[in-house]
């Protein structure tokens, strides 16, 4: 008697028993593969079993719902494993599965492999992806945002953002029905802090550490560089002082290749006048100072180099003097170059993260400390669904 409302139509103990099949007969047919014993307690049928198994997380999907089979009516996947259902990013994954179920006596877990929350679910924080009942988009990520730190908050919002699946007002709206909740104004902060234009944990991270080092908010995304077309598209960017940082990922230096042409685009845009500092997980996890004090001596330069003369083009009629002081600096930039090129198999060698030219200096630096977080919300981006659609929307 498979449950044609559930995913691979999972069955529970008392259900089968309340159809008839004896304890003995449950047996018998999981040794035979009629049955797929997906938990304690819960069942599906062998053939759709092994077709959700065959998907590379096919067995966590399996054990998210015998969760919410065994628990009582109501009870809706939310928090890190809805988070998992729609693809938002998070610092961390636990193992065991997340569920909310509404304010009632009784509720408790003996399960290490489930965590259930308690809180009130308007029909409007509610859908169903993959037939499982889950928190949509906006409640997950404001339950995420009032129960995980500041950090983890914005690398999930900011995902959410990036990923088109919510919008700042629906993120208000919700936090608007749990202004009194535990962790509201922890979530505020982090819906007004969040940002969709970053792309990465990476850089959701390393934006909340310019705050708490008390650095000026970039620009993100920035094109940058070129006199016909850009150079290339920045991470981080201070217009003021003409100063970019940019994220390093292992893969970027597991490729020779890759870390000569981000040394080349790394002397153009050095050569229209531009700061550029390197920095990588490590850096801005461990030692924040260190990078932030790399970016502050950045603007000293750049505010510097800003406020002389400008780099312009040599007018027609130069004389001699001028050409070969022009000559003088192409030969530089070549040889420079050639080192920069020298230096990029070293680099690939390193494991992926050693100091670029500007890099994150180990220049010890004052502490840096939790900012003073405004909520003053970026510009909105229309939702265009969700990422839920590996698995079947039910909606």
């Amino acid at each position: 008697m498979p449950r044609k409302d559930r995913i691979a139509g999972i069955v529970t103990t008392a259900e089968l028993a309340a159809a008839g099949f004896s304890c003995d007969r449950i047996r018998v047919l999981t040794r035979r593969g009629d049955l797929y014993r997906v938990g304690r307690g819960v069942y599906a049928p062998g053939g759709r079993a092994r077709d959700i198994l065959a998907l590379a997380d096919g067995a966590r999907l399996l054990q998210l719902a015998a969760a919410v089979a065994v628990r009582s009516p109501g009870t809706v996947v939310s928090h890190e494993s809805a988070a998992y259902l729609y693809s938002i990013d998070l610092l961390a994954t636990p193992d065991a599965a997340t569920l909310t179920g509404p304010p009632q006596r009784g509720w408790s877990s003996k399960s290490a492999a489930v965590r259930l929350h308690v809180a009130d679910l308007p029909a409007d924080h509610l859908t169903t992806v993959a037939r499982l009942p889950v928190t949509t988009p906006a409640r997950t990520v404001a339950d995420l945002a009032r129960t995980l730190s500041f950090r983890a908050g914005v690398v999930a919002a900011d995902s959410a953002l990036h990923r088109k699946l919510v919008t700042k007002p629906e993120l208000t709206a919700v936090l608007t029905a749990c202004a009194r909740w535990p962790g509201a104004r922890r979530a505020v902060e982090v819906i007004g802090f969040a940002d969709g234009r970053a792309e990465s944990p990476l850089e959701s991270i390393a934006r909340v550490a310019f705050a708490e080092c008390n650095l000026p908010p970039p620009d993100l995304q920035v094109w940058l560089g070129g006199t016909v077309e850009p150079v290339g598209r920045v991470d981080f960017y201070w217009r003021p002082y003409r100063t970019i940082a940019e994220v390093d990922g292992a893969a970027k230096y597991a490729d020779p290749d890759r870390a000569r042409a981000q040394l080349r685009r790394d002397a153009a845009l050095r050569d229209d006048g531009f700061e550029v500092v390197h920095f990588t997980w490590q850096q801005i996890t461990r030692a924040p100072e260190q990078v932030a004090a790399s970016i502050r001596k950045a603007f000293d330069r750049g505010a510097r180099n800003a406020a002389g003369p400008s780099r312009a083009v040599a007018p027609a009629g130069a004389g001699a003097g001028q050409a070969g002081q022009a000559r003088q600096a192409r030969q530089a930039r070549q040889a420079r170059q050639a080192g920069q090129a020298g230096s990029a198999a070293r680099v690939s060698r390193a494991a992926g993260h050693p100091p670029q030219p500007g890099s994150a200096s180990p220049t010890p630096a004052p502490a840096c400390r939790a900012p003073a977080r405004t909520s003053s919300p970026a510009t909105p981006r229309s939702a265009t669904g969700s990422t839920a659609h590996r698995y079947g929307n039910g909606r």
